[in-house]
């Protein structure tokens, strides 16, 4: 006989550079969230609080399922990804590394440390093994995890390209921001991650730190869906001590569906991206993005696919039962 299922679901709350989420495990595929549940969850006063909710659930039990498991059959697990505000996003940078970390804390996946491992080969004379992966469902598609031995996780984000096309690349620009208080808009760029960005570049730091995020910009045109706005300030270059050169820049977000975070990965990458553009063809292939909550790295893959690493965080962790947050 089948039991119901029941009624408490555990829970996590976590961080990936201070981009903070409400985690739910789902393994039954029976608790579909609404909008004012996940209000609810994010309240910071009286629900758990966060800048987005994520359920952890079977890729089997959502919608997408047949065309997450037809690009790869691995990806037995779902990113069910929901903004503070209760609307559906497609990703989240450092959502999708806090849910490997929450992955690994429920027991569904081992992803090292992988450094051990290829150490002990070496010393045995065989070859290091591939590291491990996590491949993840989401809405932007199957996004794969590993974890790197400073603890770090990188995700391969998958592509990225410029919605202005051409055009955009060889004028730098494709969209007007207008930020509170400011006199006039300014040029800004276009990117795609499976998610839209409109990045906007400041030459000073002290301007950076003015802005005043606290309404959403003004853009134009506005994509159909809304857009996340980044504001970054590029540093300039160093060689690190592997000689690789690694540009850096400084950040500040306006997440569509939250408001002003103190990081978000898929922004990251946007800017990152948006930056090395603009530097042209010298421009570096790895960046380190400073955002409120910390730093992340952004890496420019072959094929036109990006890499995001950063750290990800279990802060604490329970059961709930979602019946009273759904009032």
């Amino acid at each position: 006989m089948t039991q119901p299922p029941s009624p408490s679901t555990r829970f996590a709350k976590g961080h990936g550079t201070r981009n903070d989420f409400v985690l739910l495990a789902d393994l039954e595929g029976s608790r579909d969230l609404d909008a004012d549940t996940v209000r609810a969850l994010a309240d910071r006063r009286s629900g758990i609080g966060g800048d987005g909710v994520i359920r952890l659930v079977p890729t089997a039990y959502v919608p997408e399922s047949a065309q997450i498991l037809a690009e790869d059959p691995d990806a037995i697990w779902f990113m069910d990804y929901r903004n503070a505000d209760g609307s559906i996003a497609e990703m989240c940078g450092n959502g999708v590394r806090v849910f490997a970390a929450f992955a690994e804390r429920l027991g569904l996946v081992d992803l090292g440390p992988a450094a051990s491992d290829g150490a002990r080969s070496a010393q045995d004379g065989a070859a290091a093994p591939a590291p491990r992966t996590l491949a993840v469902g989401t809405r932007a598609g199957v996004k794969r995890v590993r974890k790197e031995a400073n603890g770090w996780y990188a995700v391969d984000m998958g592509p990225w390209f410029l919605p202005g096309g051409r055009e955009a690349l060889d004028e730098g620009f494709d969209a007007a921001v207008a930020v509170r208080g400011w006199d006039v808009p300014r040029p800004a760029l276009s990117v795609d991650l499976g998610n839209p960005h409109t990045v906007l570049a400041l030459p000073q730091e002290d301007e950076l730190d003015a802005a005043d995020l606290t309404e959403t910009p003004d853009v134009a045109p506005l994509p159909p869906h809304g857009t996340n706005v980044e504001l970054v300030v590029p540093l300039g270059e160093e060689v690190s001590v592997d000689g690789t050169v690694v540009g850096r820049l400084r950040m500040r977000v306006h997440e569509r569906g939250v408001g002003e975070t103190e990081s978000c990965g898929t922004g990251a990458c946007a800017a990152a991206l948006a930056v090395r553009v603009w530097g042209g063809p010298a421009a570096p292939d790895v960046w380190l993005v400073d955002v409120p909550g910390g730093t992340v790295r952004v890496t420019a893959l072959e094929g036109g696919r990006v890499e995001l690493a950063g750290p990800a965080e279990i802060v604490f962790g329970g059961e709930i039962d979602l019946a009273s947050f759904a009032r």
